[in-house]
């Protein structure tokens, strides 16, 4: 059971690196267009500011990830010796999808929690510190391949404790989580997700709900809405999308999708065309 290929596939990450090297003053990230940031000390002393202000000092090589838009600030002085590696992130389907919406705003790890990444971290910096031919392409692959690794490392280790990265951990919720993802169309009953978790009725309405913090079938209906939305952004016409995601006919899709979003998805498409 694959739990993050069809989230990843659906919701893509694209990196582009911006920075690398050595670094000292005060950068405001004011997380504009959409992108998320994840910022890597390889050395020194570096401050995150973050949007309410508070200061959070960081003595030792540490991963800051925002994957969806967070206004920060990172403020270093020479005597720091700060060394940075620097990208934004950017996921298909927007930044508020299923996806960037399971993680906290930030997430600040020292890299030597990070165990299973070591391979990917040290190959990073070596390419950002490097001068080989192709580095800017390779840093953009490594940083989306760290994301991914660490989605692994969160997972794992049942890092975030509810919403859909904890229901991801559980070793039955997941089963009905991946059909979800995997199947949308499919009309889930919550007696077929609780066989598919080998879990009885009551308990697995009662554990998901604990864990995800909303019932199976809300949670049916928010994936089906994401992914109404990926594809009204790619151009898909909404007779196709209702059959692709399980409703009956366009109108019962555009329904459901008023209620869960406040707009109708021609709406909603002109406000948020790509």
């Amino acid at each position: 059971m694959d739990r993050l290929s069809t989230l990843l596939k659906h919701f893509n990450l694209q990196a582009s690196t911006f920075h690398q090297g050595g670094f000292c003053g005060i950068t405001p990230v004011h997380g504009e267009h959409g992108f998320g940031h994840a910022h890597l000390l390889r050395s020194g002393q570096l401050t995150l500011i973050d949007k309410r202000g508070q200061r959070i000092e960081l003595a030792e090589p540490s991963l800051i990830l925002a994957v969806r838009p967070q206004a920060h600030q990172l403020l270093a002085s020479e005597a720091d010796d700060a060394q940075l590696v620097c990208a934004t992130l950017h996921f298909d389907g927007g930044a508020d999808n299923p996806l960037t919406l399971a993680l906290p705003d930030f997430l600040i790890m020292p890299l030597r929690e990070l165990q299973g990444l070591n391979g990917t971290l040290d190959w990073l910096f070596a390419e950002a510190f490097g001068d080989e031919c192709g580095r800017e392409v390779i840093l953009n692959r490594l940083f989306e391949l760290m994301v991914i690794q660490l989605l692994r490392h969160l997972m794992a280790r049942r890092t975030i404790d509810s919403g859909m990265m904890a229901g991801l951990a559980h070793a039955q919720l997941s089963r009905a989580l991946v059909c979800i993802h995997d199947q949308p169309q499919r009309n889930w009953s919550v007696a077929a997700l609780a066989d598919r978790s080998g879990m009885s009725r009551a308990s697995f309405a009662a554990h998901f709900r604990e864990t995800v913090g909303i019932t199976p079938a809300d949670y049916l209906a928010n994936w089906r809405i994401s992914l109404t939305q990926k594809r009204l952004r790619e151009g898909r016409p909404i007779a196709l999308i209702a059959d692709e995601v399980g409703y009956e006919s366009p109108s019962a899709l555009a329904r459901t999708f008023r209620r869960k979003v406040g707009t109708s998805p021609k709406e909603w498409l002109l406000q948020n065309r790509p």
